[in-house]
């Protein structure tokens, strides 16, 4: 099976500035202890844990770059590219509320690699409370001129927040909307699987909506696919094959458990599906929706 692996992340905080891979004291982070991951993660090291699966191509995600230079990341990225043909494409950092995104949307015009963007709304930790930050007035100004840079918009928010999502997309209903990380069900509970599940179902009848099957880790825990499967099949009913595609998240999603386990358990759960579902899920998916 050729791979595209459709988000996973490239950076050196040695010599670039990721504030939460180089500031002390760490941020709370939903897998635990991630000093691990702070340090280069670059293609040799990509090649290394993906040793003995057919990747053909990747697409690389923003890695929360120092927000004071929004288009440093995005032109790394290319440079890299240039010099190593990877990755394939990438989805930068925009920060849609703030006053230079028509000039960073400007520059990423410039750069062929770059196909969609990430900002991460403000979000509550748990169902209820107030609105979160895709209700935000700039948020929405911001997401409605994205349309008119002709790129598309990867959203990871938790699953709570995905009517506020739809309420957004109207906004701009050709703007291809990403959910990054299957929502984010991390309640695995009955009833929090059932929200998810419920909330996920209706996020899914926007056409141009599209989810990646990715970071289903669960903190101090190793990825296992029976913690993972249910997760895993209902977003591929939910969506179809053709509007799903997995994910590493690495170097993120390595905290949890390595290359092959997570591939192996993607592989293991849909192993029963026709080839075609297959391809599109592994493949076919990914590389229509980044045009790669």
């Amino acid at each position: 099976m050729k791979i595209i692996d459709a988000h996973h992340h490239f950076w050196d905080p040695v010599a670039n500035y990721h504030p939460w891979l180089r500031d002390e004291p760490m941020i709370p982070f939903r897998y635990g202890d991630y000093s691990s991951i702070r340090k280069p993660f670059m293609p040799d090291d990509y090649d290394a844990v993906s040793r003995g699966w057919d990747i053909v191509a990747t697409v690389t995600m923003e890695g929360e770059w120092d927000p004071a230079d929004p288009v440093g990341e995005a032109h790394w990225m290319q440079d890299l590219a240039d010099r190593t043909g990877r990755p394939a494409a990438h989805v930068a950092q925009a920060w849609l509320d703030r006053e230079d995104l028509a000039e960073v949307l400007s520059v990423y015009k410039t750069l062929p690699i770059v196909k969609s963007v990430r900002h991460k709304p403000r979000a509550n930790p748990a169902p209820g409370g107030p609105a979160g930050g895709m209700m935000d007035t700039a948020y929405r100004e911001g997401f409605r001129r994205l349309a008119d840079s002709g790129l598309m918009f990867d959203l990871q928010t938790p699953w709570w927040h995905l009517d506020e999502a739809m309420d957004l997309a109207a906004l701009a209903p050709e703007t291809p909307i990403i959910l990054n990380h299957a929502g984010l069900p991390s309640d695995r509970s009955a009833a929090g699987l059932a929200g998810w599940e419920a909330a996920l179902r209706r996020f899914a009848t926007l056409p141009q909506s599209v989810i990646k099957i990715s970071g289903l880790g669960l903190p101090d825990r190793p990825w296992a696919l029976e913690d993972n499967r249910a997760i895993i099949r209902t977003c591929i009913d939910v969506f179809g094959p053709e509007r799903a595609m997995f994910a590493s998240n690495f170097p993120v999603d390595g905290v949890c458990g390595s290359f092959d386990v997570i591939f192996s358990g993607f592989d293991a759960a849909t192993r029963q599906d026709p080839e075609a579902a297959r391809q599109a899920l592994f493949h076919d998916t990914a590389h229509r929706v980044y045009g790669l």
